[in-house]
């Protein structure tokens, strides 16, 4: 008597499910929902934000913006990808855009750790290999650093942002080769001084 019922549930399925009632919720116009879905995911969506703005004020309104547009077409996700993943390739989106509109490149004045979340312990390094290995970053093509961020950073991999950035995987991995080479030859001199 209910013991397929009893099989699912016991399945670790329960944040998914628990996610997609929310969803549908929020769907539906409830903002305690939507509300529910900023919380788990605001601070992942600042980071990337302000990982491709290297600037916290533009982060933040990156980050705001992601989310509007994200509660706009929240009709629009059909569950094919996990919602973090429709988000963040919102977030990058707009980020981007953002980006553009700017149009002018600045040093990074704000401490990566900053952007950390609380309960995440920062790596110590030499503070100028540290900025070094920032401005290195900004200085990155937007598609390298782009794709720098996401997969080394955020840790999704090149089938993920294929999709989040409508690129082949194949495009992701050599963006990702040609970033890496170009963050070597810029810390160069740093060989050697920083072991993980």
């Amino acid at each position: 008597m209910g013991g397929s019922r009893r099989q699912v549930a016991d399945i670790p399925t329960v944040g998914w499910v628990i996610e997609h009632e929310t969803i549908e919720r929020a769907k539906a116009g409830d903002g305690a929902a939507q509300r529910d879905l900023y919380e788990a995911n605001v601070d992942r969506i600042y980071r990337v934000a302000f990982r491709l703005a290297g600037d916290e004020d533009l982060a933040r309104d990156f980050t705001q913006e992601a989310f509007i547009r994200a509660f706009q077409r929240i009709g629009d996700f059909r569950g094919d990808s996990a919602f973090s993943t429709w988000l963040h390739t919102i977030a990058v989106s707009v980020s981007l855009n953002g980006l553009r509109k700017v149009k002018r490149i600045r040093a990074r004045e704000t401490v990566l750790e900053e952007a950390v979340s609380v309960g995440q312990t920062a790596r110590q390094a030499d503070p100028d290999l540290r900025d070094r290995l920032y401005r290195s970053i900004d200085a990155l093509p937007e598609g390298y650093r782009t794709v720098f961020v996401l997969h080394d950073v955020e840790g999704y991999t090149h089938e993920e942002i294929g999709r989040m950035l409508g690129i082949q995987s194949g495009t992701s991995k050599a963006q990702l080769f040609r970033a890496r080479g170009r963050l070597r030859e810029s810390l160069a001199d740093f060989a050697g001084a920083w072991i993980a």
